[in-house]
């Protein structure tokens, strides 16, 4: 019996089914191998593709009628190997036996491998090109494996039968192009293929921070992708990187359908499409790293070369005319489309275009011949602040487990300039990528000239060799990144092209209502009037958030967030929202929590702010731990919520009682009025030289440990009972949340309260000056001067939890 038919005889019973059993292979008459495609009704209706190899027949079940239409790639699910006899079998499988249904032979013939050297290295590579000669399946084709999802265990490989462009293809039951008098012999030597045309240097743009204006302009999206140049000779095609690295390999679906083109030289984008129709650039990386499936596009926005044809003197618009007729001739609409152009005034594009998060727009003059460079013929001007930088150095977390920031810079006049740390935006999996590809570029000194770092002593300098992409909010008055935060590794950009690009046209003043345009509902009253307080609108919000967000970031950004939501206002209905929904605001980004079943929602900038505004949440609850680490509380939070009866002299009393038994723990700790009816107090925690790092079931029990002492000192004015029949002329201890999952509102966030209050970080000083935990207005505070920080020295105050539970159970 030949080998590999193991898995056959297993799954069926031959004393029921008609199937061949395994009688020994038979070599095909002449040498020739067969295939066979059977038509098989069983479940689901499905083709079954067998190539006649080493004794058996290797098998797919392809699961839609097999076609000669190159653009059109179906779906093969590899199967068990069946014996050569099964190539002539037709008939009826029982119900209830392995594949139970009606088999019926659809196509067979000959088939022939391009390099039958090479067969099972294809196999085990996951790419097999060969040659079809039935009755219906004529010409070349491909099967290639495509890459399992994360986390699939399916023991079938899935791959794609793609056909490729030669005289045999039939496109949407169109008659084939005539075949030559000799055909190409599939299986025969084939005819040396044309050379691929040479990489051609790029046209890049100039930046500007407004789209040039004039009937000679026209506008394209600017797409979050890679840039690519693909070339198509002969059935064949190639795909280069901005620099010319060949990324063919890399690009396996966009290759295989450019060879479907006439020669040709295309300029254009390759992206990865989200569910909402967005250009996704971490999800474009994280196919590139094999850790996701998902189809990638090319949207072609120039033509170099058209046949024999150097198209790069011709002008814009005809280079663009001539590229729209030949994709409309040779494409679908599918892995291969035309990027469309604009006619309509720029700045309405461009509005249009961050409406729809795109990344912003191109600006081309439709009389500019193609040339490499910047030349100033096409513009750029984006939605969002990003740019690429290059890395020169980083320094871990606190816990010194991971990346706590990227030192970057670019160039200026030759040198490398420092512009800032990028401390948010990269997860646990992205920062070991990190940590790995920088150890090896690791240095002694700076490589950024001029002015360097403020804090130095956790610093570890790299090479500047690795280029990333950031988004930030702006620049400080020191030239540096403001809120920065690590988009991706930019592979495809070498670090000494990166520097930032001069505006080719001047800033136009920011008209006053540009944020108002941005929301809906502008003038939704969220907060009404009261005795003390004006209305709140959703523009003041909006307002409000951006004019805090410097103090508001470092307390929501990357972390889960839970959101009071007001669409009506505040005496309206509320709901909080916990999880990402399809359908929001791309700047509201999902987080995966280990063991839950939806995603959370965090942000990491300005942007994710104005998004908060827009769907009018007016209370923001962060967790107490970073996205990045869920199960790892960096900050405790003790509530002080007083009982009827209480006054707030009580109160903080109180919060000076708890302020003493953190003390006593080594722990500093840091009130907060909380825009509500108490008090809350706030420590840091870090991690031991030893490494290591307590999790919520330890945090919890130690808040429990130390609000049970106060209780036990006077459970008078103390409880840690929740119920409110006990509360009377007291104050709950509310340790619960200390816990997975739990939040507490955000220093510096709103209330939905009346009045619009604010949950309020102040000093120990402050406090004992404090004569209500709602004495802070946000519509004071928009007037008002932008307050400090009072607990700038929380980070540098945290200890680690296990130092606190050691102090705790000597004192107890």
């Amino acid at each position: 019996m030949p080998a590999g038919l193991d898995r056959y005889r297993a799954k069926r019973d031959f004393a029921r089914t008609p199937e061949p059993a395994t009688l020994g292979a038979r070599p095909a008459k002449g040498g020739a191998l067969r295939f066979v495609i059977q038509k098989h009704a069983a479940r689901r209706l499905h083709y079954d593709l067998r190539l006649e190899w080493g004794g058996v027949l290797k098998s797919w079940a392809v699961t839609n009628e097999p076609v000669r239409d190159p653009a059109i790639k179906r779906l093969a699910v590899e199967v068990e190997d069946h014996p050569v006899e099964y190539a002539r079998f037709e008939g009826s499988i029982p119900a209830g036996q392995y594949g139970g249904g009606t088999v019926e032979i659809w196509d067979e013939g000959a088939w022939a491998p391009r390099d039958a050297a090479r067969v099972e290295q294809d196999l085990a590579a996951g790419q097999l090109k060969f040659v079809l000669l039935g009755q219906r399946m004529e010409g070349g084709f491909a099967l290639i494996r495509l890459k399992p999802k994360p986390g699939e265990r399916s023991p079938r490989a899935n791959w794609l039968l793609i056909k490729e462009n030669d005289p045999f293809v039939l496109r949407d039951g169109a008659p084939p192009s005539p075949a030559p008098a000799e055909p190409p012999h599939p299986l025969r030597t084939r005819a040396r293929a044309r050379p691929l045309p040479d990489f051609l240097p790029l046209q890049l743009c100039l930046s500007a921070e407004t789209p040039p204006v004039g009937p000679k302009w026209i506008h394209e999206l600017k797409l979050d992708g890679y840039r690519l140049q693909v070339a198509a000779a002969g059935g064949r095609a190639s795909i280069r990187t901005r620099t010319g690295l060949d990324w063919t390999s890399r690009f396996p679906d966009i290759a295989a359908a450019a060879a479907g083109l006439p020669d040709c030289v295309l300029d254009g984008e390759a992206v990865a499409l989200n569910d909402d129709g967005v250009p996704d650039f971490a999800l474009l990386q994280a196919i590139l790293s094999g850790d996701k499936h998902h189809p990638m596009v090319f949207f072609a926005f120039d033509l170099l070369q058209n046949g024999a044809q150097d198209l790069r003197t011709r002008s814009q618009r005809e280079r663009k005319d001539i590229l729209r007729t030949l994709l409309d001739d040779h494409t679908d609409f599918g892995t291969l489309r035309y990027a469309e152009d604009f006619a309509a005034p720029g700045d309405a594009i461009l509005r249009s275009a961050c409406r729809l998060s795109m990344e912003g727009v191109v600006s081309k003059h439709v009389d500019r011949p193609y040339a490499a460079g910047r030349s100033g013929a096409w513009i750029k001007t984006k939605c969002r602040a990003s740019e690429e930088v290059v890395i020169g150095g980083w320094s871990l977390n606190r816990h010194g487990t991971a990346i706590g920031a990227l030192l970057v810079g670019v160039r200026r006049s030759g040198e490398l300039a420092y512009l800032g740390r990028v401390g948010t935006g990269f997860g646990a999996t992205q920062s070991r990528r990190l940590l790995g590809l920088l150890a090896p570029l690791t240095r002694k000194g700076t490589p950024f000239s001029g002015k360097q770092p403020a804090r130095l002593s956790d610093v570890t300098w790299a090479e500047p060799k690795l280029v990333a992409q950031v988004a930030f909010a702006g620049w400080t008055d020191e030239g540096l990144l403001r809120h920065a935060s690590f988009v991706a590794l930019r592979e495809d950009k070498p670090p000494e092209e990166v520097a930032l690009a001069k505006p080719a046209i001047a800033a136009a003043p920011t008209p006053a209502p540009e944020r108002r345009a941005k929301l809906s509902n502008p003038d939704r009253v969220l907060w009404p009037a009261t005795e003390r307080s004006p209305i709140v609108t959703k523009a003041m919000l909006a307002d409000y958030y951006m004019r805090m967000a410097p103090l508001l970031l470092p307390q929501v950004a990357a972390r889960p967030l839970s959101i009071l939501r007001t669409p009506d206002g505040i005496d309206g209905e509320s709901f909080f929202q916990r999880h990402a929904t399809k359908g929001m605001s791309p700047l509201l980004q999902p987080v995966v929590i280990p063991g839950q079943p939806k995603p959370y929602v965090t942000i990491h900038d300005e942007g994710g702010l104005l998004a908060l505004a827009q769907i009018s949440a007016t209370e923001l609850h962060p967790w107490g731990a970073r996205a990045a680490t869920p199960e790892v509380p960096d900050r405790l939070v003790f509530d002080l919520d007083p009982g009827p009866g209480v006054d707030f002299a009580t109160i903080r009393a109180a919060a000076q009682r708890l302020r003493a038994v953190l003390d006593a723990c080594g722990m500093t700790s840091f009130p907060r009025l909380s825009g509500g009816k108490g008090v809350h107090i706030v420590v840091a925690l870090g991690t031991s030289q030893r490494g290591g790092a307590a999790g919520w079931p330890e945090a919890k029990a130690f808040a429990l440990h130390v609000c049970k002492l106060l209780e036990r000192e006077d459970p008078a004015s103390f409880t840690t009972t929740m119920s409110k029949r006990v509360r009377e002329g007291r104050i709950f201890l509310d340790y619960l949340r200390n816990a997975s999952k739990a939040t507490a509102i955000a220093s510096w966030s709103p209330r939905a309260r009346a009045g619009a209050p604010l949950a309020r970080p102040i000093s120990w000083t402050m406090l004992a000056k404090a004569t209500s935990p709602d004495a802070y207005r946000l519509t004071e505070q928009l007037q008002a001067r932008a307050p400090r920080d009072p607990w700038v020295e929380m980070e540098a105050a945290a200890i680690p939890l296990k130092h606190a539970i050691e102090r705790l159970r000597r004192r107890a």
